[in-house]
């Protein structure tokens, strides 16, 4: 087990390093100069060349990628070249409301999919399994904004349960906090619900065919202890993937839900970004959410451990 951790630790370094030379020469070749966008087009040579030596945009490219990995290494994740607000201190506000509306959304869709997809795998080719086959298919097929659109619809304007969007902030208290989160991470739920109900129905039908499951049943044990206490656990080592990818892409896939329930979260804020061509913060952004994923994927391998009851090979 610990030459399995020290290599998937050498694997997600080198993954990490491959991502940051990514993100920074895509952001390199794209077109446009960000001292120009914040003087304007009636800027002065003069003056561009100077804010060009205070943003470090005359630096070779080379240097300027070690002092951005080393900024990141020490906590430094610079300045935004519109707001001159420290990108830490923006992204702290910000997580403190896309990491609750990823759990919370991460929560809902589990608590959904888990129990719909082992109901659909116990009745198989029958009215219980066709409904959440069609419950799937509408999931994949709808895209999450679609859902946060028609709950503010049913839920905001017709029934007026809820707020259409914004966010009281956490000091306002817990409750009108997570009310203000409970649509739009239902929105995001649902479609995650649907691919993981149908990740786990594939997965318990797989372990139900298999030969020691019909010998659990044959030595008498009850269905309900064979469901749970044998198949359930070995179908949940695929799950655990998708699982762990389920909740990289929340905190990652919020940016359209964001902006459609008004919220202040990172998606909202890596796309006011993009269209204000802050590049040092959509660079940090990018590269700190791609690096959440490869964090969760690791995660995810070392759990195998504990989730897989056959031996490890030695490898």
């Amino acid at each position: 087990m610990l030459a399995f951790t020290v290599r998937r630790l050498g694997q997600f370094l080198a993954t990490l390093i491959a991502a940051s030379l990514v993100v920074f020469l895509a952001l390199e070749v794209l077109p446009g100069d960000a001292a120009q966008i914040l003087l304007g087009v009636e800027a002065t040579e003069e003056t561009l060349a100077a804010l060009r030596r205070q943003l470090g945009l005359d630096e070779p490219a080379m240097s300027r990628y070690v002092a951005w990995i080393a900024g990141l290494a020490t906590g430094e994740l610079g300045t935004s070249h519109i707001y001159g607000t420290p990108i830490a201190e923006m992204l702290g506000d910000r997580l403190a409301i896309s990491l609750p509306l990823a759990a919370l959304a991460f929560a809902i869709s589990t608590a959904i999919a888990l129990p719909l997809g082992v109901f659909a795998a116990t009745r198989r080719g029958r009215l219980g399994d066709w409904l959440v086959i069609g419950f799937a298919q509408i999931g994949l097929a709808a895209p999450n904004f679609w859902f946060g659109v028609l709950l503010i619809l049913i839920f905001a304007v017709t029934l007026g349960w809820f707020a259409s969007g914004g966010f009281p902030g956490w000091e306002a208290g817990f409750w009108p906090a997570l009310q203000a989160l409970l649509l739009p991470a239902l929105a995001l739920a649902l479609s995650e619900a649907a691919i993981l109900a149908r990740v786990v129905r594939s997965a318990m039908l797989e372990t139900l065919g298999e030969d020691y499951i019909r010998t659990a049943r044959a030595k008498g044990l009850s269905g309900r202890r064979v469901l749970f206490g044998h198949a359930l656990r070995n179908a949940m080592i695929p799950v655990a993937t998708i699982l762990g990818l389920q909740f990289a892409f929340l905190v990652m896939g919020a940016v359209i839900v964001e902006n459609v329930f008004y919220l202040p979260g990172v998606g909202r804020l890596l796309l006011q970004a993009i269209f204000q061509r802050d590049l040092v913060v959509v660079r940090d952004l990018v590269l700190l959410l791609s690096g959440f994923v490869i964090l969760v994927n690791l995660l995810v391998d070392l759990a195998y451990g504990a989730i897989d009851p056959r031996p490890r090979p030695a490898a």
